[in-house]
């Protein structure tokens, strides 16, 4: 237990409203409940050693495993392969319901498909990220681990058979169990959070119908899906996977599911994404939409609209995150107490980027809104009256210096993608206002979209470079920018768009992968690089498609879709050596997946 297993080698499970992560060693080193946002239980991920975990596992034989999911689902199997036998553990989680709740299961059945196996349980849970006490309850048919504030019930599942080769052993800081499985035989463990009634013994058959159960929910939620074209297989696990990662009492769709993954090994750019940014959710609107779930993009615009509706007086409409059910607050701590994966301190909880300004956040919400005004989910007179107000802010603040897309701590510039977006709001709130007939300031909004134009077109393009840039004082390049023709600012074929795309053709891309900067050459107030960021990629992928290349364009995001996991899932960056590197899975990666495939399709149907 003491070795971490690669970040890719992780299947995620989730119940709407938290997740899991499960290694293909079928440890469970990560789930935080009752919600995403919530302390850990089992932290393992992020401290091998101390963060707690739950093993099931063959034991006393060389094996070697495999994970896959289950058909349309997120059902997790994963098969130990041995001379002697065969065996699967399969995980998920029943769906928790849209009611926020405390009570959260984990059903993880162990099945022997060929010869004899032994397997062995290991469950050590370490509540509150390690720093509350716990006690274990031992039961007939299971036991409780519990502290002052919070505990895990562990049911036992299928028969359970008394051999001579079996063995318990009980503290209070972990549960170990150990027996000998035939062909054909069934059992395993059903964790419970703040269950109410003591451990039970759970019967193959309420197990199987739990299985059941999850398995239509999410084959009849993916039903809803438009989505027929090249990359179907790719697109529906994205889908599913932005699906798992929104709270569903909210709408609110979190960044990933887990905290302080490296982005580079042994580095400092460990951040907590538990949270809901303004701007990735936005952007799932476009992916939802373009798959043809509109219920999510309502709900998840009605949080949005709630969000403003809340902003005290005097402040901006809107700040960078939340957690997940609305609330502002995210002060940021150290863990000291962990070492971090694979030795890749600080360990971050919490995230002070929510006090930052990032102007672009606007955009990216009013381009939502937008997109959904087009697709029939028009505003109320309540709703555009707050965004209105949130239209209005943009014009008084968007000429000033701001920390950017990027989140970086050297301090604010003019950042180049902030203006961009600013002029998308404005963009967004006129077509909106002159399509519906709705009440605004029109000239206002308009004499400032076309100040912002003008300035960008001057100022943030470098005559030296050939090529827009990251920010007006600076002559480095940034691939946030290859949204500019997608968002409507500038042709494609411009050649002064093209003259960047080849820029960053030459100083940003590395065989199809990309980098989203250069920190040595534009510093952000963090030391060490990174990898590439797997967004960037498949927004590159658009651009190449849009300008023009799109064999380029297939090809590259034929690439892509060979880094991602065996399981089709995606964390924040690529790492020289090919590995995935930060938080996982990321949702950025996945809805950018997603509406580069519907996208690029799109394109190759017409030329075709």
């Amino acid at each position: 237990m003491h070795r971490y297993p690669s970040i890719a080698d992780h299947g995620l499970i989730g119940d709407l409203q938290t997740a899991a992560l499960i290694s293909k060693d079928g440890t469970l080193d990560w789930f935080c409940a009752p919600r995403f946002d919530s302390p850990s239980i089992f932290g393992g991920l992020l401290d091998r050693r101390n963060g707690g975990h739950f093993q099931i596992c063959p034991e006393g034989t060389d094996y070697t495993s495999t994970q896959l999911y289950v058909p349309g689902t997120p059902i997790l199997i994963t098969r130990f392969l041995s001379e002697d036998g065969v065996g699967e553990v399969l995980d998920l989680m029943p769906i928790a319901g849209d009611q926020a709740t405390e009570r959260h299961r984990v059903l993880r059945l162990i099945r022997i498909v060929r010869g004899t196996m032994r397997f062995r349980i290991d469950c050590r849970p370490r509540f509150n990220y390690g720093r509350d006490d716990q006690t274990l309850e031992a039961h007939p048919n299971g036991s409780v681990f519990r502290t002052r504030d919070a505990s895990i019930t562990l049911h036992s599942v299928g028969v359970v058979k008394h051999g001579s080769d079996k063995y318990y052993q009980r503290n209070a800081e972990h549960l170990s169990q150990a027996g000998t499985l035939q062909e054909g035989d069934v059992g395993g463990v059903l964790l419970e959070t703040a269950a109410t009634d003591p451990p039970r013994l759970v019967s193959v058959d309420e197990a199987q119908e739990m299985v059941a159960q999850t398995r239509d929910f999410w084959r009849r939620w993916l039903d809803r899906s438009h989505y027929t074209g090249r990359w179907r297989e790719m697109v529906e696990r994205s889908a599913m996977t932005l699906k798992l990662m929104t709270y569903a009492p909210t709408g609110a769709l979190i960044a990933a599911p887990t905290a302080s993954l490296p982005e580079r090994i042994g580095g400092q750019r460990n951040w907590d994404y538990r949270y809901t940014w303004i701007r990735d959710a936005s952007f799932s609107v476009h992916a939802l939409l373009g798959l043809g779930f509109v219920d999510e993009a309502r709900q998840y615009l009605q949080w949005l609209n709630d969000r403003i509706e809340d902003a005290r007086e005097g402040a901006a409409p809107l700040q960078v995150m939340y957690r997940v059910d609305g609330s502002p607050e995210l002060a940021e701590e150290v863990l000291d107490h962990w070492e971090g994966y694979r030795g890749s301190g600080p360990v971050r909880i919490g995230n002070d980027a929510a006090r930052q300004l990032q102007v672009d956040i606007f955009g990216e919400a009013l381009n939502s809104v937008d997109l959904a005004d087009r697709s029939g989910l028009q505003s109320s007179y309540q709703e555009w009256s707050r965004l209105t107000h949130a239209v209005n802010w943009v014009c008084e603040h968007w000429d000033q210096p701001e920390e950017g897309i990027w989140e970086t701590r050297a301090g604010r510039q003019d950042f180049t993608y902030g203006r961009l977006m600013s002029w998308v709001a404005l963009d967004r709130a006129i077509r909106i206002a002159e399509r519906r007939g709705r009440p605004a300031n029109i000239e206002r909004w308009r004499t400032n979209r076309d100040l912002i134009y003008q300035q960008i077109m001057t100022r943030g393009f470098h005559p030296g470079r050939d090529a827009f840039v990251q920010h007006y004082a600076c002559d480095y390049l940034d691939a946030a920018l290859l949204a500019m023709p997608s968002v409507g600012f500038i042709a494609p074929t411009d050649p002064m768009w093209q003259s960047t795309l080849r820029a960053i053709d030459a100083d940003l891309v590395s065989d199809s992968l990309v980098y989203r900067y250069d920190p040595t050459a534009s510093p952000d107030g963090l030391p060490g690089e990174e990898g590439t960021f797997s967004m960037c990629t498949f927004w590159y992928v658009e651009a190449l498609a849009e300008a023009g290349r799109i064999d380029d364009a297939r090809l590259t995001f034929e690439k892509m879709l060979t880094y991602s996991s065996e399981l089709g899932l995606y964390s924040e960056e690529i790492a020289p050596t090919g590995e995935q590197i930060g938080n996982f899975p990321q949702a950025f990666s996945h809805l950018s997946l997603i509406s580069t495939a519907v996208n690029l399709d799109r394109l190759l149907n017409t030329r075709t």
